[in-house]
C-alpha cells in the first residue's frame, strides 16, 4: 500500500513539473514572433495569470512575461552598465554614492515608459534599483 501511494505521489509530482514549463499556444506564438532568434528558452509561470520566458536574443539574457492570453506585458534584457542613460548613473551617484554599479537591464513594458534597473553592491551589501531614463528613482 505505500509503495502504490509513493508510486502515485511521484507521477503527481512529475506531471506538475512537466507541464508547469508550458505556456500555452499563444503565449508561445507570440513569444516566437517577438523574439524569433531566441535561443535556451524556459519557461515558468510568474503567477497565476502570467508566463515568463527566459532566453538568450542576439547574445544577451533576457526574460519576458505574457499574460496566458498571449498579450506581452513586459520585457528585461541585459545591458552593459556602460549603457545606462547618463541620468541614471548620476542619481545612482547622488543617491547610493557608497555602492557600485555592477549590473544593468533595460525593462520595456506595456504599461509605462522603458525602465533600468541597476544592481547595485558595497561589501557584502547589495541593492537592485528602478530608474526612468531621466533618472527619476521609481523603486
Amino acid at each position: 500500500m505505500k509503495k502504490a501511494i509513493l508510486i502515485l505521489m511521484s507521477v503527481a509530482l512529475f506531471a506538475t513539473y512537466s507541464f508547469a514549463g508550458t505556456p500555452p499556444a499563444e503565449v508561445q506564438k507570440a513569444f516566437e514572433i517577438k523574439f524569433p532568434k531566441a535561443t535556451n528558452v524556459k519557461w515558468g509561470k510568474e503567477n497565476a495569470t502570467e508566463w515568463e520566458a527566459n532566453f538568450a536574443f542576439n547574445g544577451t539574457k533576457g526574460s519576458a512575461n505574457f499574460s496566458a492570453d498571449g498579450k506581452w506585458m513586459e520585457t528585461e534584457m541585459e545591458i552593459p552598465t556602460s549603457q545606462l542613460p547618463e541620468a541614471v548613473v548620476l542619481a545612482i551617484k547622488k543617491q547610493f554614492a557608497d555602492f557600485a554599479i555592477v549590473g544593468a537591464d533595460k525593462i520595456d513594458n506595456a504599461k509605462t515608459e522603458t525602465l533600468y534597473e541597476a544592481d547595485l553592491k558595497s561589501g557584502m551589501k547589495k541593492k537592485e534599483v528602478i530608474f526612468k531614463a531621466d533618472g527619476t528613482f521609481v523603486k
